[in-house]
């Protein structure tokens, strides 16, 4: 086992020495077991951080994400967080200002994260399969970015479902509603 931890630390330790090197605007630690975002790559980044404009994480292990995060790669367009245990999002979120999609599809939210609305350049936000029954329909609909919001595979409730239709102007994902069962 301790082997295996080796090489993932390797694994990831090589990902971020080729960010660096070749200052690409990209890091992918997916598929790295992660269960927390290395403290150790603050460091090891900070001389590139602020050119990083795109980051999956996705397929790790990972039960939050810090706000330390959220404000070291505050130019972030593109955050993949799909296939984690989150549940919810730091507040700091709202102060990445030029994020256009994110990512929170296979995680754990039972609400949708509100700091979401707030970002006023989101152009798409994919939550499926996640355990989301109510929707900020009103804030979403103010949100003048958004061209799509994936919600399938979500216990949406029905009123929400009614709402959003009449109300926002850009594509909603459901999954087809499952027939009342007749008594």
């Amino acid at each position: 086992m301790q082997k295996r931890m080796g090489e993932a630390v390797a694994r990831v330790a090589r990902k971020v020495n080729d960010t660096v090197e070749n200052k690409t605007d990209s890091l992918d630690l997916a598929n790295c077991k992660l269960i927390a975002f290395p403290v150790g790559i603050y460091k090891a980044m900070r001389s590139v951080t602020e050119g990083i404009h795109c980051i999956s994480l996705a397929n790790n292990e990972l039960k939050s994400l810090t706000s330390r995060f959220v404000t070291t790669f505050s130019q972030l367009r593109e955050l993949n967080l799909a296939g984690n245990y989150l549940h919810r999002l730091p507040e700091e979120v709202t102060s990445l200002l030029h994020l256009q999609a994110i990512n929170l599809s296979r995680n754990r939210f039972r609400r949708f994260p509100e700091p979401l609305t707030a970002v006023t350049t989101l152009e798409t936000i994919d939550l499926e399969e996640n355990e989301i029954r109510e929707v900020p329909v009103e804030k979403l609909a103010t949100m003048a970015s958004l061209r799509s919001l994936n919600l399938r595979a979500n216990p949406v409730s029905s009123e929400v479902r009614l709402l959003v239709r009449p109300l926002v102007p850009f594509d909603v994902l459901l999954s087809p509603e499952e027939p009342v069962p007749k008594a």
